[in-house]
């Protein structure tokens, strides 16, 4: 006997679309369980012909329906696992291929360093930091160090704060600057007084600048030093480890640092050759004497507001040879202490190191949150969707293997890092709050809004 359809009831039917639900002969399906709302149900002596049909699509609409979703999933899963493999296998190869700055405490026990090093640091306002910059330096174990504080146009008692850090210390020297030049950047200018007004600073062998907002290892300048001479640089840099207390600095911070480190991967700003990217971190710049006097010094990029960025380019293009490495906890910061100066930090920063480009901004913008977020989201819901839809194991199989990937990436990254990995879930609102940052850098450029910086407000040109 053939199978036959009950009428469709005349009212018509609105809610969610539900699959079809095949019932076997002898069995009952709890309609209650299903979403949606029963039209009909096709009945006959077959049992394999008696399914109803729930919700607004016909059987065959549902399951097309469901094949492309699954479909789609399946696409935004594979795109997951092939990006987190590959950032797993570059951070894997970094490891493997560059050293840390903690790898130089091993190299300077086998072959001391001698040269005369000078600490110089400029500093605006800072009274709250300055103090632990300078514990630290005074505990540093190697002996010929001279530290020079340029304090630039403070309106606060970084002075005071400092002479009492300080007490009797002879290394250390205090240089208060008054005004700024026009056409100098605040800090560029303070760093460049520093140099030029203290006899340690002219007669070393080895320049260090470094923030206030720092605070080193004791065998940092020592293990630094090392490094340096060991690899034949002229120019060497650190990323700093950065502080994991408030909730931006645990819940953004480890995205937003890891996308710089993307467009300037470390391997690629280390190679030496006309494929490298210069890059360099202003938190910490150590160089050559003679190179740095060579180059122009500060005066050289008097008016950068990433001085950082414009020496590594210099050093690139006069064919010196610059570094930069993880500080592997041997240089650490906190950087901002609000949000507010979190946001207007980091768009000064990918505004500079996307060379004022608005359209590489807001493509930034758009890629942090699809493959930071929206890919691992999409490869759970995938997870979701396979468990509760039926025996095929394939797409449970793709989605794990991209979560899987996901996790191993980015944890990879939080380690080398040294981010908390408890707080790895929330990278996914980190990636929309860093995206959102993007966003605002190129809104900020295309108005022309200026930039606070150091005391001073910059208008940026675009470039592009």
């Amino acid at each position: 006997m053939g199978c036959q359809r009950l009428p469709r009831p005349a009212r018509p039917v609105r809610g969610p679309a539900a699959r079809s639900v095949r019932i076997s002969e002898g069995g009952r399906a709890r309609l209650s369980a299903i979403p949606g709302r029963v039209l009909g149900s096709v009945h006959g002596d077959d049992p394999a012909c008696r399914i109803i049909a729930v919700g607004g699509l016909k059987p065959l609409e549902s399951d097309m329906l469901l094949e492309v979703v699954m479909t789609v999933l399946m696409v935004f899963a594979v795109m997951c696992t092939l990006y987190w493999l590959a950032v797993a296998f570059q951070v894997r190869r970094t490891a493997r291929l560059l050293p840390s700055a903690r790898d130089g405490i091993a190299i300077a026990e086998q072959d001391p360093p001698t040269q005369r090093v000078c600490v110089i640091v400029p500093c605006h306002n800072e009274a709250g930091n300055i103090a632990t910059l300078i514990a630290s330096l005074k505990e540093q174990d190697y002996d010929r160090l001279r530290v020079v504080l340029a304090l630039d146009r403070c309106s606060d008692d970084t002075a005071g704060v400092a002479r009492r850090a300080i007490g009797d210390d002879a290394r250390f020297e205090i240089i208060e600057i008054t005004e700024c030049p026009d056409d100098w950047a605040g800090k560029v200018h303070a760093a460049h007084t520093g140099y030029h007004r203290s006899e340690h600073a002219r007669n070393a062998d080895v320049l260090i600048f470094t923030d206030a907002d720092t605070q080193m290892d004791p065998a940092c300048v020592r293990a630094c030093i090392a490094i340096m001479r060991h690899r034949g640089l002229d120019f060497f840099s650190l990323l700093s480890t950065l502080n994991s207390e408030t909730w931006f600095e645990r819940f953004v911070q480890p995205i937003t640092a890891f996308e710089l480190a993307r467009q300037y991967p470390l391997l690629r700003v280390n190679r030496g050759d006309e494929r490298q990217r210069a890059f360099a971190n202003g938190q910490f710049m150590m160089f050559d004497a003679g190179v740095y006097r060579q180059i122009g010094g500060h005066e050289s990029v008097r008016d950068a507001i990433l001085e950082d960025i414009a020496f590594a380019r210099r050093i690139m293009y006069q064919k010196h040879r610059g570094g930069l490495l993880m500080a592997d906890r041997m240089l650490n910061c906190r950087m901002y202490d609000s949000w507010p100066e979190y946001t207007r930090g980091w768009k000064r920063i990918y505004t500079e190191s996307a060379n004022r480009e608005i359209k590489r901004l807001r493509r930034y913008a758009l890629r942090v949150p699809v493959v930071t977020a929206m890919l691992p989201a999409m490869s759970l819901l995938l997870v979701v969707v396979a468990l509760f839809t039926g025996p095929d194991t394939i797409p449970l199989a793709i989605g794990l293997l991209a979560v899987a990937s996901w996790l191993l990436g980015l944890s990879m990254v939080y380690r080398m890092s040294h981010a908390p990995l408890r707080d790895l879930p929330m990278s996914l609102l980190g990636a929309f709050l860093t995206g959102r940052i993007f966003w605002e850098a190129a809104r900020d450029l295309s108005q022309g809004t200026p930039t606070t910086w150091g005391g001073r407000s910059y208008v940026r040109k675009a470039e592009g």
